[in-house]
Protein backbone atom coordinates (compact mmCIF):
# COMPACT_ATOMS: atom_id res chain seq x y z
CA UNK A 1 0.00 0.00 0.00
CA UNK A 2 2.84 2.59 0.57
CA UNK A 3 4.77 1.47 -2.07
CA UNK A 4 2.19 2.46 -4.51
CA UNK A 5 1.50 5.57 -2.69
CA UNK A 6 5.20 6.38 -3.54
CA UNK A 7 4.47 5.22 -6.90
CA UNK A 8 1.54 7.43 -7.23
CA UNK A 9 3.41 10.58 -5.90
CA UNK A 10 6.24 9.71 -8.20
CA UNK A 11 4.00 9.84 -11.15
CA UNK A 12 1.98 12.90 -9.90
CA UNK A 13 5.81 14.63 -10.09
CA UNK A 14 6.28 13.63 -13.83
CA UNK A 15 2.48 14.83 -14.69
CA UNK A 16 2.82 18.27 -13.18
CA UNK A 17 5.61 18.94 -15.31
CA UNK A 18 4.37 21.83 -17.46
CA UNK A 19 5.27 20.01 -21.09
CA UNK A 20 2.85 17.23 -19.51
CA UNK A 21 0.33 19.25 -18.52
CA UNK A 22 0.05 21.10 -21.53
CA UNK A 23 0.25 17.42 -23.71
CA UNK A 24 -2.49 16.60 -21.26
CA UNK A 25 -4.94 19.93 -21.61
CA UNK A 26 -4.64 19.37 -25.66
CA UNK A 27 -5.53 15.89 -25.38
CA UNK A 28 -8.82 16.76 -23.49
CA UNK A 29 -9.68 19.16 -25.61
CA UNK A 30 -9.37 17.48 -28.50
CA UNK A 31 -11.15 14.71 -26.89
CA UNK A 32 -14.22 16.54 -25.88
CA UNK A 33 -14.18 18.30 -29.16
CA UNK A 34 -14.25 14.66 -30.92
CA UNK A 35 -16.60 13.57 -28.40
CA UNK A 36 -19.05 16.42 -29.30
CA UNK A 37 -18.63 16.33 -33.13
CA UNK A 38 -21.08 13.62 -34.68
CA UNK A 39 -18.80 11.42 -37.08
CA UNK A 40 -15.68 11.74 -35.23
CA UNK A 41 -14.31 9.34 -32.12
CA UNK A 42 -11.34 8.58 -30.40
CA UNK A 43 -10.11 5.72 -32.59
CA UNK A 44 -10.32 7.77 -35.49
CA UNK A 45 -8.73 10.89 -33.73
CA UNK A 46 -6.31 8.69 -31.87
CA UNK A 47 -5.63 7.05 -35.50
CA UNK A 48 -5.37 9.79 -37.08
CA UNK A 49 -2.71 11.58 -34.48
CA UNK A 50 -0.24 8.85 -34.21
CA UNK A 51 2.14 10.15 -36.73
CA UNK A 52 2.31 12.81 -34.80
CA UNK A 53 3.47 11.21 -31.76
CA UNK A 54 6.27 9.67 -33.83
CA UNK A 55 7.80 13.39 -33.80
CA UNK A 56 7.62 13.95 -30.34
CA UNK A 57 10.90 14.01 -28.04
CA UNK A 58 8.57 12.94 -24.90
CA UNK A 59 7.22 9.69 -25.26
CA UNK A 60 5.33 10.18 -21.49
CA UNK A 61 3.63 13.24 -22.99
CA UNK A 62 2.62 11.66 -26.70
CA UNK A 63 0.79 8.86 -24.63
CA UNK A 64 -0.64 11.21 -22.32
CA UNK A 65 -2.54 13.34 -25.06
CA UNK A 66 -3.50 9.87 -26.81
CA UNK A 67 -4.72 8.92 -23.19
CA UNK A 68 -6.63 12.21 -22.90
CA UNK A 69 -7.97 11.91 -25.98
CA UNK A 70 -9.75 8.55 -25.29
CA UNK A 71 -11.04 9.72 -21.63
CA UNK A 72 -12.26 13.11 -22.98
CA UNK A 73 -14.11 11.87 -25.32
CA UNK A 74 -16.28 9.66 -22.79
CA UNK A 75 -17.05 13.13 -21.15
CA UNK A 76 -17.75 15.11 -24.96
CA UNK A 77 -19.74 12.17 -25.97
CA UNK A 78 -22.91 13.12 -23.93
CA UNK A 79 -23.62 16.21 -25.21
CA UNK A 80 -24.87 15.04 -28.84
CA UNK A 81 -26.52 11.91 -26.83
CA UNK A 82 -28.56 14.69 -25.40
CA UNK A 83 -28.89 17.58 -27.09
CA UNK A 84 -29.30 15.67 -30.74
CA UNK A 85 -29.87 12.26 -29.80
CA UNK A 86 -26.98 11.11 -31.95
CA UNK A 87 -24.25 9.53 -29.61
CA UNK A 88 -20.72 11.46 -30.57
CA UNK A 89 -19.37 8.73 -29.58
CA UNK A 90 -20.30 5.06 -29.41
CA UNK A 91 -20.31 4.62 -25.75
CA UNK A 92 -22.54 7.65 -25.42
CA UNK A 93 -25.24 5.71 -27.14
CA UNK A 94 -27.14 4.40 -24.23
CA UNK A 95 -27.42 8.08 -23.04
CA UNK A 96 -29.55 9.19 -26.26
CA UNK A 97 -32.41 7.23 -24.45
CA UNK A 98 -33.28 9.21 -21.59
CA UNK A 99 -30.96 11.88 -21.96
CA UNK A 100 -32.45 13.47 -24.92
CA UNK A 101 -36.13 13.18 -23.45
CA UNK A 102 -34.50 15.23 -20.50
CA UNK A 103 -33.52 17.60 -22.92
CA UNK A 104 -37.16 17.87 -24.51
CA UNK A 105 -38.47 18.38 -21.39
CA UNK A 106 -36.46 21.86 -20.62
CA UNK A 107 -33.83 19.33 -18.26
CA UNK A 108 -30.63 19.48 -20.60
CA UNK A 109 -28.68 21.35 -18.07
CA UNK A 110 -29.50 18.95 -15.30
CA UNK A 111 -28.61 16.05 -17.99
CA UNK A 112 -25.28 17.67 -19.18
CA UNK A 113 -24.34 18.03 -15.64
CA UNK A 114 -24.94 15.35 -13.99
CA UNK A 115 -22.90 13.57 -17.24
CA UNK A 116 -20.12 15.52 -16.36
CA UNK A 117 -20.43 14.67 -12.61
CA UNK A 118 -20.64 11.15 -12.71
CA UNK A 119 -17.99 10.86 -15.50
CA UNK A 120 -15.40 13.21 -12.96
CA UNK A 121 -16.36 10.59 -10.11
CA UNK A 122 -15.96 7.43 -11.74
CA UNK A 123 -12.96 8.47 -13.75
CA UNK A 124 -11.63 9.98 -10.86
CA UNK A 125 -12.55 6.50 -8.46
CA UNK A 126 -11.40 4.18 -11.44
CA UNK A 127 -7.91 5.82 -11.70
CA UNK A 128 -7.49 5.41 -7.92
CA UNK A 129 -8.38 1.62 -7.90
CA UNK A 130 -6.06 1.64 -11.18
CA UNK A 131 -3.14 2.51 -9.53
CA UNK A 132 -3.43 -0.34 -6.44
CA UNK A 133 -4.71 -2.56 -8.84
CA UNK A 134 -2.49 -2.16 -11.68
CA UNK A 135 0.78 -3.29 -10.40
CA UNK A 136 -0.87 -6.50 -8.94
CA UNK A 137 -1.79 -7.79 -12.24
CA UNK A 138 1.72 -6.89 -13.38
CA UNK A 139 3.07 -8.84 -10.66
CA UNK A 140 0.52 -12.16 -11.50
CA UNK A 141 1.25 -11.17 -14.88
CA UNK A 142 5.26 -12.27 -14.13
CA UNK A 143 4.13 -16.03 -13.67
CA UNK A 144 2.47 -16.08 -17.27
CA UNK A 145 3.97 -18.37 -19.60
CA UNK A 146 3.65 -18.89 -23.43
CA UNK A 147 0.50 -21.19 -22.28
CA UNK A 148 -1.23 -18.89 -20.54
CA UNK A 149 -0.47 -15.89 -22.87
CA UNK A 150 -1.60 -17.75 -25.68
CA UNK A 151 -4.64 -18.60 -23.87
CA UNK A 152 -5.29 -15.44 -22.93
CA UNK A 153 -4.86 -14.51 -26.57
CA UNK A 154 -7.75 -16.77 -27.56
CA UNK A 155 -10.00 -15.28 -24.26
CA UNK A 156 -9.60 -11.75 -25.69
CA UNK A 157 -10.47 -12.60 -29.43
CA UNK A 158 -13.04 -14.52 -28.50
CA UNK A 159 -14.72 -11.68 -26.28
CA UNK A 160 -14.02 -8.89 -29.01
CA UNK A 161 -15.42 -11.65 -31.61
CA UNK A 162 -18.93 -12.59 -29.28
CA UNK A 163 -19.37 -9.32 -27.05
CA UNK A 164 -21.11 -7.19 -29.78
CA UNK A 165 -24.00 -8.62 -29.84
CA UNK A 166 -24.28 -9.16 -33.53
CA UNK A 167 -23.80 -12.33 -35.60
CA UNK A 168 -21.25 -14.72 -33.90
CA UNK A 169 -20.14 -15.84 -37.28
CA UNK A 170 -19.31 -11.99 -38.33
CA UNK A 171 -17.25 -11.54 -35.57
CA UNK A 172 -14.86 -14.59 -36.02
CA UNK A 173 -14.87 -14.54 -39.62
CA UNK A 174 -13.18 -10.54 -38.80
CA UNK A 175 -10.53 -12.24 -35.88
CA UNK A 176 -10.10 -15.06 -38.54
CA UNK A 177 -8.77 -12.12 -41.32
CA UNK A 178 -7.44 -10.08 -38.82
CA UNK A 179 -5.08 -12.97 -38.12
CA UNK A 180 -4.39 -13.85 -41.76
CA UNK A 181 -3.11 -10.23 -41.91
CA UNK A 182 -1.54 -9.92 -38.97
CA UNK A 183 0.89 -12.92 -40.09
CA UNK A 184 1.91 -11.27 -43.12
CA UNK A 185 5.62 -11.09 -43.49
CA UNK A 186 8.81 -12.99 -42.81
CA UNK A 187 9.01 -16.02 -40.18
CA UNK A 188 10.59 -14.93 -37.38
CA UNK A 189 12.26 -18.44 -36.44
CA UNK A 190 12.62 -19.77 -39.79
CA UNK A 191 13.25 -16.58 -41.91
CA UNK A 192 10.70 -17.89 -44.35
CA UNK A 193 7.96 -15.25 -46.19
CA UNK A 194 4.45 -15.51 -45.56
CA UNK A 195 2.05 -14.75 -47.27
CA UNK A 196 3.88 -11.64 -48.31
CA UNK A 197 3.14 -13.11 -52.48
CA UNK A 198 6.36 -11.83 -53.57
CA UNK A 199 5.63 -8.28 -53.01
CA UNK A 200 9.10 -7.01 -51.35
CA UNK A 201 6.94 -4.47 -49.71
CA UNK A 202 5.04 -6.70 -47.62
CA UNK A 203 8.32 -8.85 -46.26
CA UNK A 204 8.21 -6.87 -43.03
CA UNK A 205 4.89 -7.47 -42.87
CA UNK A 206 1.67 -4.85 -42.84
CA UNK A 207 2.43 -1.76 -41.09
CA UNK A 208 -0.03 -0.99 -37.52
CA UNK A 209 -0.12 2.49 -38.13
CA UNK A 210 -1.56 2.86 -41.34
CA UNK A 211 -3.46 0.36 -41.47
CA UNK A 212 -5.20 1.20 -38.25
CA UNK A 213 -5.60 4.87 -39.46
CA UNK A 214 -7.10 3.63 -42.67
CA UNK A 215 -9.75 1.61 -41.09
CA UNK A 216 -10.79 3.99 -38.09
CA UNK A 217 -9.30 7.11 -39.33
CA UNK A 218 -9.99 7.06 -43.00
CA UNK A 219 -13.13 4.54 -43.15
CA UNK A 220 -15.03 6.24 -40.83
CA UNK A 221 -14.57 10.01 -42.33
CA UNK A 222 -15.79 8.33 -46.22
CA UNK A 223 -18.47 6.89 -44.82
CA UNK A 224 -19.36 9.81 -42.83
CA UNK A 225 -18.94 12.47 -45.99
CA UNK A 226 -21.79 10.27 -48.06
CA UNK A 227 -24.55 10.70 -45.58
CA UNK A 228 -27.07 13.31 -46.20
CA UNK A 229 -28.95 15.73 -43.91
CA UNK A 230 -28.02 18.84 -41.18
CA UNK A 231 -28.22 17.99 -37.64
CA UNK A 232 -30.55 20.18 -35.73
CA UNK A 233 -29.29 21.66 -31.68
CA UNK A 234 -32.72 20.77 -29.97
CA UNK A 235 -32.04 23.88 -28.05
CA UNK A 236 -29.23 26.61 -27.86
CA UNK A 237 -30.12 27.72 -24.61
CA UNK A 238 -29.28 25.20 -21.77
CA UNK A 239 -31.06 26.89 -18.60
CA UNK A 240 -30.82 25.24 -15.01
CA UNK A 241 -27.39 23.54 -15.16
CA UNK A 242 -27.00 21.81 -11.69
CA UNK A 243 -29.82 18.94 -10.83
CA UNK A 244 -31.90 19.42 -7.90
CA UNK A 245 -31.90 17.81 -4.61
CA UNK A 246 -34.37 14.81 -5.87
CA UNK A 247 -32.36 14.40 -8.79
CA UNK A 248 -29.06 14.05 -7.15
CA UNK A 249 -30.59 11.53 -4.70
CA UNK A 250 -31.80 9.53 -7.88
CA UNK A 251 -28.17 9.50 -9.34
CA UNK A 252 -26.34 9.04 -6.63
CA UNK A 253 -26.55 5.55 -6.32
CA UNK A 254 -26.45 5.03 -9.97
CA UNK A 255 -23.18 6.82 -10.41
CA UNK A 256 -21.37 4.45 -7.57
CA UNK A 257 -23.13 1.08 -9.20
CA UNK A 258 -21.81 2.43 -12.76
CA UNK A 259 -18.31 2.84 -11.56
CA UNK A 260 -18.24 -0.04 -10.17
CA UNK A 261 -19.76 -2.05 -13.03
CA UNK A 262 -17.07 -0.14 -15.72
CA UNK A 263 -14.49 -0.61 -14.26
CA UNK A 264 -14.90 -4.19 -13.50
CA UNK A 265 -15.71 -4.72 -17.35
CA UNK A 266 -13.33 -2.54 -18.17
CA UNK A 267 -10.37 -5.17 -17.00
CA UNK A 268 -11.69 -8.22 -18.84
CA UNK A 269 -10.10 -7.94 -22.34
CA UNK A 270 -12.84 -7.93 -25.27
CA UNK A 271 -15.05 -5.42 -22.59
CA UNK A 272 -14.98 -2.01 -22.51
CA UNK A 273 -17.07 1.46 -22.08
CA UNK A 274 -19.79 0.26 -24.74
CA UNK A 275 -20.69 -2.91 -23.08
CA UNK A 276 -20.03 -0.96 -19.20
CA UNK A 277 -22.56 1.89 -20.34
CA UNK A 278 -25.25 -1.29 -21.70
CA UNK A 279 -25.04 -3.13 -18.56
CA UNK A 280 -25.38 -0.26 -16.37
CA UNK A 281 -28.38 0.71 -17.77
CA UNK A 282 -30.27 -2.41 -17.91
CA UNK A 283 -28.73 -2.76 -14.01
CA UNK A 284 -30.26 0.51 -12.94
CA UNK A 285 -33.51 -0.16 -14.92
CA UNK A 286 -33.94 -3.97 -12.64
CA UNK A 287 -33.42 -1.84 -9.34
CA UNK A 288 -35.77 1.22 -10.04
CA UNK A 289 -38.91 1.81 -7.92
CA UNK A 290 -40.09 3.30 -10.68
CA UNK A 291 -38.70 1.24 -14.10
CA UNK A 292 -42.01 3.09 -16.35
CA UNK A 293 -39.83 6.19 -16.14
CA UNK A 294 -36.59 4.60 -17.98
CA UNK A 295 -36.86 5.87 -21.41
CA UNK A 296 -39.20 9.14 -20.69
CA UNK A 297 -36.14 10.98 -19.05
CA UNK A 298 -35.34 8.90 -16.10
CA UNK A 299 -31.95 11.24 -14.86
CA UNK A 300 -30.32 7.66 -13.54
CA UNK A 301 -30.48 6.77 -17.28
CA UNK A 302 -27.76 9.49 -17.88
CA UNK A 303 -25.81 9.01 -14.54
CA UNK A 304 -25.19 5.21 -14.73
CA UNK A 305 -24.01 4.59 -18.18
CA UNK A 306 -21.96 7.93 -17.99
CA UNK A 307 -20.11 6.88 -14.77
CA UNK A 308 -19.71 3.61 -16.31
CA UNK A 309 -17.97 4.44 -19.69
CA UNK A 310 -15.46 6.30 -18.05
CA UNK A 311 -15.08 3.90 -15.48
CA UNK A 312 -14.16 1.35 -18.18
CA UNK A 313 -11.86 3.74 -20.26
CA UNK A 314 -9.97 4.07 -17.30
CA UNK A 315 -9.63 0.13 -15.97
CA UNK A 316 -9.11 -1.00 -19.93
CA UNK A 317 -5.50 0.77 -19.33
CA UNK A 318 -4.79 -2.76 -17.12
CA UNK A 319 -4.82 -5.18 -19.86
CA UNK A 320 -2.97 -2.81 -22.07
CA UNK A 321 -0.29 -1.79 -19.80
CA UNK A 322 0.26 -4.97 -17.41
CA UNK A 323 -0.38 -7.57 -19.76
CA UNK A 324 0.43 -6.35 -23.34
CA UNK A 325 -2.79 -7.67 -24.57
CA UNK A 326 -5.72 -4.35 -26.05
CA UNK A 327 -9.39 -4.82 -24.70
CA UNK A 328 -10.72 -2.71 -27.02
CA UNK A 329 -10.38 -1.16 -30.53
CA UNK A 330 -9.40 2.24 -28.63
CA UNK A 331 -6.34 0.34 -26.35
CA UNK A 332 -5.40 -1.54 -30.00
CA UNK A 333 -4.79 1.63 -31.48
CA UNK A 334 -2.83 2.92 -28.20
CA UNK A 335 -1.04 0.13 -27.99
CA UNK A 336 0.70 0.78 -31.66
CA UNK A 337 1.45 4.77 -29.87
CA UNK A 338 3.10 3.24 -27.34
CA UNK A 339 5.17 0.61 -30.22
CA UNK A 340 5.93 3.90 -32.10
CA UNK A 341 7.53 5.37 -28.69
CA UNK A 342 9.66 1.93 -28.14
CA UNK A 343 7.72 1.20 -24.68
CA UNK A 344 6.90 -2.49 -24.90
CA UNK A 345 3.63 -2.91 -22.79
CA UNK A 346 3.78 -6.14 -20.35
CA UNK A 347 4.20 -7.30 -16.92
CA UNK A 348 7.87 -5.77 -16.94
CA UNK A 349 6.70 -2.43 -17.78
CA UNK A 350 7.23 -1.50 -14.20
CA UNK A 351 10.51 -2.68 -14.41
CA UNK A 352 11.71 -0.97 -17.68
CA UNK A 353 9.46 1.94 -18.52
CA UNK A 354 7.90 3.02 -14.83
CA UNK A 355 8.12 6.86 -15.67
CA UNK A 356 5.47 5.99 -18.56
CA UNK A 357 3.28 3.21 -16.47
CA UNK A 358 3.04 6.07 -13.14
CA UNK A 359 3.00 9.44 -14.91
CA UNK A 360 -0.16 7.93 -17.24
CA UNK A 361 -1.92 6.96 -14.50
CA UNK A 362 -1.11 9.76 -12.40
CA UNK A 363 -2.03 11.96 -15.75
CA UNK A 364 -5.45 11.03 -15.29
CA UNK A 365 -6.23 12.17 -11.85
CA UNK A 366 -5.15 15.96 -13.73
CA UNK A 367 -6.94 14.69 -17.03
CA UNK A 368 -10.34 14.30 -15.19
CA UNK A 369 -10.25 17.80 -12.96
CA UNK A 370 -9.29 19.29 -16.45
CA UNK A 371 -12.53 17.66 -18.01
CA UNK A 372 -14.83 18.85 -15.19
CA UNK A 373 -13.67 22.17 -15.89
CA UNK A 374 -13.77 22.44 -19.72
CA UNK A 375 -17.55 20.45 -19.59
CA UNK A 376 -19.30 22.24 -17.36
CA UNK A 377 -18.86 25.95 -17.66
CA UNK A 378 -17.63 25.79 -21.11
CA UNK A 379 -21.18 23.67 -22.71
CA UNK A 380 -22.48 26.27 -24.58
CA UNK A 381 -19.13 26.40 -26.60
CA UNK A 382 -19.36 22.56 -26.97
CA UNK A 383 -23.40 23.25 -28.17
CA UNK A 384 -22.14 26.15 -30.96
CA UNK A 385 -19.25 23.75 -32.11
CA UNK A 386 -21.95 21.42 -33.43
CA UNK A 387 -22.70 23.24 -36.15
CA UNK A 388 -19.61 22.41 -37.78
CA UNK A 389 -20.18 20.68 -40.80
CA UNK A 390 -19.07 17.28 -41.77
CA UNK A 391 -18.21 18.31 -45.32
CA UNK A 392 -15.39 20.73 -43.99
CA UNK A 393 -14.34 18.65 -41.24
CA UNK A 394 -13.86 15.16 -43.24
CA UNK A 395 -11.16 16.58 -45.84
CA UNK A 396 -9.09 18.34 -43.03
CA UNK A 397 -8.69 15.22 -41.51
CA UNK A 398 -7.68 13.10 -44.55
CA UNK A 399 -5.01 15.77 -45.22
CA UNK A 400 -3.45 15.42 -42.19
CA UNK A 401 -3.99 11.22 -41.86
CA UNK A 402 -1.92 11.90 -45.49
CA UNK A 403 0.63 14.09 -44.43
CA UNK A 404 0.90 12.29 -40.92
CA UNK A 405 1.79 8.75 -42.78
CA UNK A 406 4.24 10.04 -44.82
CA UNK A 407 5.84 11.60 -42.57
CA UNK A 408 6.70 8.35 -40.41
CA UNK A 409 8.82 7.12 -42.78
CA UNK A 410 8.59 8.86 -46.08
CA UNK A 411 7.11 6.37 -47.45
CA UNK A 412 4.64 6.53 -50.70
CA UNK A 413 3.87 2.97 -50.03
CA UNK A 414 2.26 3.36 -46.22
CA UNK A 415 0.05 6.18 -47.74
CA UNK A 416 -1.07 3.41 -50.47
CA UNK A 417 -1.52 1.31 -47.38
CA UNK A 418 -3.30 3.46 -45.46
CA UNK A 419 -5.89 4.54 -48.85
CA UNK A 420 -6.25 0.72 -49.40
CA UNK A 421 -7.22 0.53 -45.60
CA UNK A 422 -9.46 3.44 -46.08
CA UNK A 423 -11.59 1.62 -48.65
CA UNK A 424 -11.73 -0.91 -46.67
CA UNK A 425 -12.97 0.37 -43.47
CA UNK A 426 -15.54 2.05 -45.70
CA UNK A 427 -16.55 -0.89 -46.93
CA UNK A 428 -16.82 -2.95 -43.47
CA UNK A 429 -18.69 0.53 -42.25
CA UNK A 430 -21.43 0.38 -45.04
CA UNK A 431 -21.58 -3.53 -44.93
CA UNK A 432 -22.34 -3.18 -40.82
CA UNK A 433 -18.95 -5.06 -40.13
CA UNK A 434 -17.12 -4.21 -37.23
CA UNK A 435 -13.58 -3.70 -37.31
CA UNK A 436 -12.47 -3.83 -33.88
CA UNK A 437 -11.77 -7.61 -33.57
CA UNK A 438 -9.86 -7.95 -36.98
CA UNK A 439 -7.51 -4.28 -35.31
CA UNK A 440 -7.21 -6.50 -32.13
CA UNK A 441 -6.55 -10.10 -34.10
CA UNK A 442 -4.23 -8.25 -36.35
CA UNK A 443 -2.16 -7.18 -33.27
CA UNK A 444 -2.05 -10.44 -31.26
CA UNK A 445 -1.40 -12.54 -33.73
CA UNK A 446 2.23 -12.50 -33.62
CA UNK A 447 1.85 -12.41 -29.70
CA UNK A 448 -0.56 -16.01 -30.67
CA UNK A 449 2.36 -17.22 -32.60
CA UNK A 450 5.06 -16.72 -30.88
CA UNK A 451 3.37 -18.14 -27.87
CA UNK A 452 2.09 -20.79 -29.20
CA UNK A 453 5.55 -22.15 -30.71
CA UNK A 454 7.35 -21.79 -27.54
CA UNK A 455 4.66 -23.55 -25.25
CA UNK A 456 5.24 -26.12 -28.14
CA UNK A 457 8.85 -26.24 -27.37
CA UNK A 458 8.15 -26.45 -23.70
CA UNK A 459 5.77 -29.50 -24.43
CA UNK A 460 7.98 -31.14 -27.10
CA UNK A 461 5.66 -30.69 -29.65
CA UNK A 462 2.64 -32.01 -27.01
CA UNK A 463 -0.34 -29.30 -27.52
CA UNK A 464 -1.49 -30.73 -24.64
CA UNK A 465 0.63 -28.81 -22.39
CA UNK A 466 -1.76 -25.97 -22.91
CA UNK A 467 -4.80 -27.47 -21.19
CA UNK A 468 -2.24 -29.03 -18.48
CA UNK A 469 -1.49 -26.34 -17.33
CA UNK A 470 -4.17 -24.75 -14.59
CA UNK A 471 -3.96 -21.38 -15.71
CA UNK A 472 -4.77 -21.74 -19.24
CA UNK A 473 -6.63 -24.40 -18.53
CA UNK A 474 -8.83 -22.69 -16.85
CA UNK A 475 -8.55 -19.40 -19.93
CA UNK A 476 -9.41 -21.84 -22.52
CA UNK A 477 -12.03 -23.63 -20.17
CA UNK A 478 -13.72 -20.11 -19.63
CA UNK A 479 -13.33 -19.12 -23.36
CA UNK A 480 -15.20 -22.82 -24.63
CA UNK A 481 -18.15 -21.59 -22.07
CA UNK A 482 -18.51 -17.90 -23.64
CA UNK A 483 -18.25 -19.26 -27.28
CA UNK A 484 -20.86 -22.10 -26.41
CA UNK A 485 -23.51 -19.42 -24.38
CA UNK A 486 -23.08 -16.83 -27.49
CA UNK A 487 -23.94 -19.03 -30.17
CA UNK A 488 -26.91 -20.56 -28.20
CA UNK A 489 -28.33 -17.20 -27.33
CA UNK A 490 -27.96 -16.04 -30.85
CA UNK A 491 -29.74 -19.49 -32.32
CA UNK A 492 -32.06 -18.98 -29.40
CA UNK A 493 -32.86 -14.93 -29.97
CA UNK A 494 -33.09 -15.92 -33.95
CA UNK A 495 -35.62 -19.19 -33.39
CA UNK A 496 -37.79 -17.11 -31.06
CA UNK A 497 -38.14 -14.29 -33.62
CA UNK A 498 -38.96 -16.84 -36.50
CA UNK A 499 -41.81 -18.29 -34.31
CA UNK A 500 -42.85 -14.90 -33.25
CA UNK A 501 -46.55 -14.28 -34.22
CA UNK A 502 -46.95 -10.58 -35.38
CA UNK A 503 -49.54 -8.51 -33.05
CA UNK A 504 -53.11 -8.00 -34.79
CA UNK A 505 -54.26 -6.03 -32.67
Amino acid sequence: MLNSLEQIFYGLSLAVLPQNLLYAFMGCVLGTLVGVLPGLGPITTIAVLLPLTFQASDPLGAIIMLASIYYGAMYGGSTTSILLRVPGEAASVITCIDGYEMAKQGRAGPALSIAAIGSFIAGTGSVIALSFVGPAFAKFAVSFGPPEYFALAIFGLVLSATIGGGSPARGFCMVLLGILFGLVGTDTVTGVERFAMGVPALADGIDLVPLLMGLFGLGEILYNLEQKGELSVLTSKIGRLLPNREEWKESAGAIGRGSVLGFLVGLIPGGGAIIGSLLSYSVEKKLSKTPEKFGRGAIAGVAGPESANNAAASSSFVPLLTLGLPGNAVTAVLFAGLLIQNVQPGPLMLVKNPDIFWGVIASMYVGNVMLLILNLPLVGLWVQLLRVPVWILGPAVLLVAIFGTYSLRSNWTDVSLLMIAGGAGYVLRKAALDAGPFAMAFILANIMDTSLRQALLMGDGNIAIIVSRPLSASIIGVTAVVVIYTVYSYFKAGRAKKYERPDNS
